[in-house]
């Protein structure tokens, strides 16, 4: 996280880092970047990179699937319809969203609306089917329906839209504000204490749903609190960061294959842990140091963690659940 902090278009040593965060720095300059810029973005990727983490395991987990990821439910699609709605929206429906552009705030209500939504659908759907595969394929089918919304959106948005809705699909650690970082703290707590609370409940999931119901597990309601908690996360990262890929699909197997071990009780804390530290140095590569350029996040994820996962599982040759 120090690091982090330290690295950007200027370099500032890592004591004066300590100095700046705490409000003693003799340079004010730097005390100022480091307190409204480089500390809320260094908090926004350790709650992202956590949180995304801890989303993948809890849909795994349930699923009981490798490829699961915290965006398997259709959330970022519903977040991304949200977004395009105000985006792309005015493209169709003229002139009347591009008032509400003016307001960062427009973004982030979308999104969140999008996701709730798309979860209200996969909730009432829950309670209905009682295989907890059949909920991973609606889950797939909201996605193609949304993504399918989007391409008509876009087919009739200008250039200057698409470019927007496209950065905005690029994902982003650095816009937040201290009010929006707390906000975005307050629901993430939620979605961690309700996974804190079945923990109990994933233990049992690794045995099979057959024999979890014979342990007295009460399926439906454990399977609505993990849905519900992988939503929260999920669905508020998306609002606040963009729709950020690959963490929540491989920080969960990073984990397994270091500690051997399906417990989570031991992997939660440790998927935290890996998650927040990853998303940290895949943000300070984005940074380019002593450059002004910052590369998309999203591309960074990718390119930095895909090969050491397929290299852990390559090395490991078994996949652990």
């Amino acid at each position: 996280m120090l690091g982090n902090i330290s690295l950007g278009s200027v370099t500032i040593p890592i004591t004066d880092v300590f100095a700046s965060i705490f409000g003693t720095s003799e340079n004010e300059s730097w005390q100022y970047i480091v307190q409204n810029y480089r500390l809320p973005k260094a908090l926004t990727a350790i709650l992202v990179g956590s949180g995304l983490g801890i989303s993948g395991l809890l849909m795994q987990t349930l699923f009981r699937n490798p490829l699961a990821g915290p965006f398997v439910l259709g959330i970022s699609s519903g977040a991304s319809l949200g977004v395009a709605l105000v985006i792309l929206g005015s493209g169709i429906f003229g002139g009347t969203f591009a008032i509400v552009l003016i307001s960062k705030w427009s973004i982030v209500v979308a999104a969140s609306l999008g996701s709730f939504l798309v979860l209200l659908a996969v909730v009432l759907v829950s309670s209905k089917v009682r295989d907890t595969m059949a909920i991973l394929i609606i889950g797939l089918m909201f996605g193609s329906i949304t993504a399918a919304v989007v391409s008509v959106l876009s087919y009739f948005s200008s250039a200057e839209q698409l470019q927007q809705y496209i950065f905005w699909g690029f994902g982003s650690l650095g816009n937040l504000s201290w009010n929006e970082l707390l906000i975005f703290f307050c629901i993430y707590c939620l979605g961690l204490l309700l996974t804190l609370f079945s923990i109990k409940a994933l233990n049992t999931f690794l045995l099979g749903e057959n024999y979890a119901k014979s342990l007295g597990l009460d399926i439906k309601k454990s399977r609505f609190i993990i849905i519900l908690a992988t939503s929260l996360l999920a669905g508020t990262i998306t609002a606040f960061a963009g729709p950020i890929a690959f963490i929540g699909l491989a920080i969960p197997h990073l984990t397994k294959q270091l500690f051997h071990t399906s417990n989570h009780k031991v992997l939660l804390p440790a998927v935290f842990l890996f998650g927040a530290i990853l998303m940290l140095i895949c943000d300070s590569i984005a940074q380019l140091p002593t450059s002004d350029y910052t590369l998309p996040i999203n591309a960074i994820t990718s390119l930095i963690g895909a090969p050491v996962v397929v290299w852990l599982l390559v090395r490991q040759r078994k996949m652990m659940f």
